[in-house]
């Protein structure tokens, strides 16, 4: 077994698996009560995977998560306030309140999201490791992903450029035993996640999910390899969720048998346990761990719910517009803008405020709107809603 960590950093890895614990359960609460919208994907049974590997990175090294990732914006330090608010489509919500469970942000703490799609987030972060690399940096990138993800075009595509390229990534399949209802034996021909990156030039690694210390080590280990030799490793955490896919799963697909076998090794009671028998706290200390998670979260409910819901006037900020009416951006190139670089509030190069081009040529935005109202067969278009 690895060993442990020093006492205060000990405290704080219990501290914050009490916390996504704490907090997910909640999240589900207010789920069931209409306060959330949309999906919600628990991690509740993956919080040593979390914070085992998140702890192994630097404060200026990038994470980027899937679907499932309320615990991974807390393990890099974005208030729980704050994600909660997300999760009621809050304007304090770490996004705004425009991404909700599945598009957590937090460009501060470099957590680079969540993201929807399975595996759509494999070649963003071969990006954001090129982009680290083709600064001279010494970023590196951990990228997760589920299982059912590794069954992916994008991730035999970005395994094999990442390896090309020798870009700086982690890439940590989360293993947590099924692609939403479907089971690792009946959805993948090689079980042996770890050695799915092997023919592409990208070698791997296991640990044990379930224990922080182990995958802190191992992932600690992945680390420092892809550092030093700027080449990607594949990390396979094999973990366990306990609840659903997500808050709509029936969770027909197993059993409560082999449920109740994976909590026998639940990640936070077990780290706690094993930190009492090492007299790094005691059972009073645990409680109060527990006591100010719970603390921490109902304050963030409450803060979720004094937050103000967004405006209908900021329906179309951060948008690209093609409409004299709406003045958001719209892209539009000519050739007095090439080469023109942004700068201020100008936005992208060839790219203006609608109102300030409109401003210098009202025609503009009503040509390019004529034009997407007219059909490819040159009729025009219903403008009844469809």
């Amino acid at each position: 077994m690895p060993e442990l960590p020093e006492p205060d950093v000990a405290r704080e890895w219990l501290a914050t698996m009490t916390l996504i614990r704490r907090f997910e359960e909640r999240a589900g609460e207010m789920y069931a009560r209409a306060k959330v919208g949309g999906f919600l994907h628990l991690s509740i049974g993956e919080e040593a995977t979390i914070v085992g590997s998140a702890r192994a990175l630097r404060d200026s090294d990038y994470l980027i998560s899937t679907y499932r990732s309320h615990g991974h914006a807390l393990v890099r330090g974005t208030p729980p306030e704050n994600v909660m608010a997300e999760l009621f489509g809050r304007v304090d919500g770490c996004s705004r309140g425009r991404g909700g469970s599945m598009h957590m942000f937090d460009m501060q703490r470099r957590f680079m999201g969540g993201y929807g799609i399975v595996g759509g987030n494999l070649p963003i972060a071969a990006g954001i490791a090129l982009a680290g690399d083709y600064l001279g940096s010494e970023d590196v990138t951990l990228c997760t992903f589920g299982d059912g993800a590794s069954n992916q075009g994008t991730f035999g595509e970005t395994l094999n450029l990442a390896a090309l390229w020798r870009l700086p990534v982690v890439f940590m399949v989360t293993n947590n035993q099924f692609g939403m209802g479907t089971s690792l034996r009946r959805h993948s021909a090689v079980t042996d996640l770890q050695r799915k990156g092997e023919s592409l030039g990208v070698p791997g690694m296991r640990c044990d999910g379930m224990d922080v210390l182990e995958t802190n080590a191992v992932v600690s280990e992945a680390v420092r390899r892809v550092r030093e030799e700027r080449r990607p490793v594949l990390v396979e955490a094999v973990t366990y969720r306990f609840r659903g896919h997500s808050m709509a799963d029936p969770e027909e697909y197993r059993s409560k048998e082999e449920v109740a076998s994976w909590r026998e090794r639940d990640p936070v009671p077990g780290f706690a346990e094993l930190l009492i028998a090492e007299g790094v706290i005691d059972e009073a200390e645990r409680q109060r761990i527990d006591e100010e998670a719970i603390a921490r979260v109902d304050a963030a409910v409450a803060f979720a719910d004094a937050s103000p819901l967004p405006t209908p006037e900021s329906l179309y900020d951060d948008v690209y517009v093609l409409d004299q009416e709406v003045r958001g951006w719209y892209s539009l190139e000519t050739a007095d803008d090439r080469g023109a670089a942004a700068g201020g509030d100008e936005g992208p190069a060839g790219a203006e405020r609608g109102d300030q081009r409109a401003a210098a040529n009202d025609e503009i935005p009503q040509q390019l709107t004529e034009a997407l109202a007219a059909g490819e067969d040159g009729r025009e278009r219903s403008e009844e809603p469809a």
